[in-house]
């Protein structure tokens, strides 16, 4: 496949050809940064992991050349920081086994907004190939606005493909924004308890991520026992470990569906369950 930006790449851990690892994916996600996707959608990850049937590739829209960098990083440039990115996000994909990464080298602007049209339509290619039976993507509320960004132009590329094409199930996944707080209606809760050591595995392998100021391994691993633990408050967890996320699918299904109204439905959800335990035991 002949790529948009120069620096744009494919990796496929086993070596096969481009088309044949994008035609057996069946779990794909696609994501703003290196690391969100080994963040977001590692239930997907562990799905595909030594699955006869299943195969699992990762869609990265950004180049990196933004990230926060501190320890030995602190001095890199934006575009040193881009390529140990990019080796990081190879080297996950190894660790995990996956079908491939695709990292597609546009700037975080490019994905707020500049080149959203590019984007949209080099989208529609890949999955036009590989058309995935799960994806996994940002949620409408993640509040970091280049996720936002990356979750519209998932959403609009989507939204181009012929119904054939289409994924049976789109979920929204958290990343810099809990999503424990939705209602119980509409939080999905994916298990990340398997192959532990993969979990970590392929966090620890973005080590620019992992120095004393931004620890986003302890964190992705902290939020998941934490999910775990406090999802049910009267019985025992069944998992020591999950994600969260929300059903995106009526958005693809249902083209004219409003997004901004579907986000906002999810507030209200939530406005509405705690008015009912106001309602329930308030006597004030």
């Amino acid at each position: 496949m002949k790529f948009v930006n120069a620096e744009a790449d494919i990796h496929i851990p086993d070596h096969a050809d481009y088309e044949t690892a994008l035609q057996r994916t069946t779990y794909l996600s696609i994501a703003a940064h290196q690391d969100d996707c080994e963040i977001m959608a590692y239930h997907a990850i562990a799905k595909c992991y030594e699955s006869d049937t299943d195969w699992y590739t990762a869609v990265i829209l950004s180049d990196g050349g933004g990230s926060p960098r501190s320890g030995a990083y602190a001095d890199y440039t934006n575009q040193q920081i881009h390529e140990k990115r990019s080796a990081e996000q190879r080297d996950a994909a190894d660790v995990g086994k996956y079908s491939a990464v695709v990292q597609l080298a546009y700037s975080s602007k490019d994905i707020r907004s500049d080149r959203k049209e590019t984007i949209e339509a080099e989208l529609t290619r890949i999955l036009l190939t590989a058309r995935p039976r799960v994806l996994f993507i940002h949620n409408p509320i993640d509040r970091h606005e280049t996720h936002f960004g990356a979750f519209m132009r998932a959403i609009n590329a989507l939204r181009q493909l012929p119904p054939e094409a289409q994924p049976e199930k789109v979920y929204g996944m958290e990343v810099w924004r809990s999503l424990d707080w939705l209602s119980a209606k509409d939080r999905l809760v994916f298990d990340t308890s398997a192959y532990p050591g993969v979990a970590s595995g392929v966090i620890q392998a973005f080590e620019s991520q992992c120095t004393p100021l931004k620890r986003f391994d302890l964190a992705a691993l902290g939020r998941r026992l934490g999910n775990a633990t406090f999802q049910a408050p009267r019985d025992n967890d069944p998992t020591d470990s999950c994600n969260l996320g929300v059903d995106l699918t009526p958005l693809i299904q249902d083209v004219n569906l409003d997004i901004r109204a579907f986000a906002l439905g999810l507030i209200a959800n939530f406005r509405q369950e705690v008015e009912t335990m106001f309602q329930q035991f308030y006597e004030g």
